[in-house]
């Protein structure tokens, strides 16, 4: 081969590379042998330095991670760190299997668990952009049968007020799929009327209990009856509220969630790898999922192998996915709802979101003092009550399996750790990965202006 041709095909190999989207030659300091994979190819990624980052810091998460890999309180880990919408750092560490001994890789799918209750809000959200409701409509104009709800007052089931979308949206709905989530009724019952409506809970309890309905909405015209859990509005709980959510989408666009995420969010945003039902051929990228003994390390909770689909879709969990693209989810956020010419929301929509809903009443406790909730995950209102390292106005939330992301505007940061531990909370692996983040950040933050952050009330 002559100079001149070995030279243009150099050239032409260069193009390429540069063309294909995703494509970019890995940061400074990467091994070539580990770079990154998306779902184009090689993920583009900077100089930490370029976006006010250090790459020495960054070390930090590797040697941070692998502390507990050590100490054999996970299996394995992928973490990610953006800036300005630049991923400054995409490692995997360890096995994404330790009793196959297969290595954790960058994308490795995860159980997302409740981090699946963002992506479905985020559907209704796109709803409410195109008239569809108000946030103070009540849900019985879809769901005719969750009109005149009841509620327990002092022994008895009294009248409860509309439980409303945006109750839904904040998880103050008091709604209830099964009735064990809620303030039991039978103590100190003091009549038989009392002890009537105390049975006819056990006897609707039960029937929710039935062998599980094919379908969401199977599920919830089955549990219409349940009473409310308190008086919507009055309190935050954690439970079944995000499956309403998902219903209201199925009512008002005629789609399951599971065809409306995949066609109006994942394929959109080349989300290629975020579903509900795993496919056969993907199976083998599956992380296992660990559980803690008394002294924090680890043994099998449930391995990796396929499962037939379902029909159920729930919007309180559900979906898998890869860490790129959760990413690719919360950067569109993070821009105001646009991610490379993409737009599924507007600006002030997603400033809505990141709007604590809640006031400061309701103990978030998922997440612990200093949070509130927006629509459709927790709002970081007071960092000197939390014991995570973000900004005011932070919008983040966690599956049970492990995983966390948060999306600080104030820092314009987005950040990943997908580990798969159930439970978590005793590791204290997520306060501190946002420890080992936030210090990695070496620029002046002097007249900096988030593109969204949530409103704040008038005082």
């Amino acid at each position: 081969m002559s100079a001149t041709r070995t030279v243009i095909c150099s050239l032409l190999a260069a193009l390429v590379l540069v063309a294909r989207p995703g494509a970019q030659r890995p940061a400074e300091g990467t091994d070539p042998a580990r770079r990154a994979k998306g779902m184009n190819g090689i993920v583009s990624m900077v100089k930490p330095e370029s976006v006010g980052m250090s790459s020495q810091r960054l070390t930090r998460i590797r040697a941070f991670i692998q502390g507990y890999l050590d100490r054999g309180e996970i299996a394995g880990a992928v973490t990610l760190v953006a800036r300005h919408g630049k991923i400054v750092h995409f490692e995997a560490q360890g096995h994404r299997s330790r009793e196959e001994q297969a290595p954790m890789q960058t994308d490795t799918i995860f159980s997302l668990m409740s981090m699946t209750k963002p992506i479905v809000s985020t559907a209704l959200m796109m709803l409410w952009e195109e008239g569809h409701f108000l946030l103070d409509d009540p849900i019985a104009k879809w769901l005719p049968h969750y009109a005149d709800k009841r509620v327990p007052d002092n022994g008895q089931l009294v009248a409860a007020r509309p439980v409303t979308i945006r109750h839904v949206l904040t998880h103050t709905s008091g709604l209830s799929l099964t009735g064990n989530d809620g303030p039991a009724v039978e103590n100190a019952l003091a009549t038989p009327a009392q002890r009537e409506a105390a049975a006819q809970q056990q006897r609707q309890r039960a029937a929710a209990a039935a062998p599980r309905p094919m379908t969401l909405q199977d599920a919830i015209d089955r549990a219409a009856p349940i009473p409310l859990n308190f008086q919507p509005g009055t309190q935050w709980q954690y439970g079944a509220s995000t499956d309403y959510v998902a219903v209201l989408v199925e009512k008002m666009t005629g789609m399951t969630i599971d065809e409306f995420t995949r066609q109006r969010i994942f394929q959109p945003l080349g989300m290629v790898d975020t579903q509900y039902n795993i496919p056969r051929d993907k199976v083998g990228r599956v992380a296992a999922v660990y559980r803690p003994d008394e002294q924090g390390r680890i043994t099998l909770l449930r391995k990796p192998e396929y499962r037939e689909p379902t029909t159920y879709f729930p919007g309180v969990a559900g979906m898998s996915g890869t860490a790129i693209d959760y990413f690719r989810y919360a950067q569109m956020l993070l821009n105001g709802g646009e991610l490379d010419g993409t737009r599924l929301l507007g600006r002030m929509t997603v400033s809505q979101m990141f709007t604590n809903q809640v006031g400061t009443d309701k103990p978030v406790y998922v997440r612990g003092d200093g949070w509130g909730f927006g629509l459709g995950a927790g709002v970081l209102l007071d960092p000197a009550k939390a014991q995570d390292a973000m900004s005011p106005g932070t919008w983040s939330w966690g599956g049970a399996d492990g995983t966390l992301f948060y999306i600080d505007p104030r820092e314009d940061l987005v950040a990943l750790l997908m580990v798969q531990l159930n439970p978590y909370a005793k590791s204290q692996i997520r306060p501190k990965f946002s420890n080992v983040v936030a210090q990695a950040i070496v620029d002046d933050a002097a007249d900096r202006v988030p593109r969204v952050i949530g409103f704040q009330p008038l005082r």
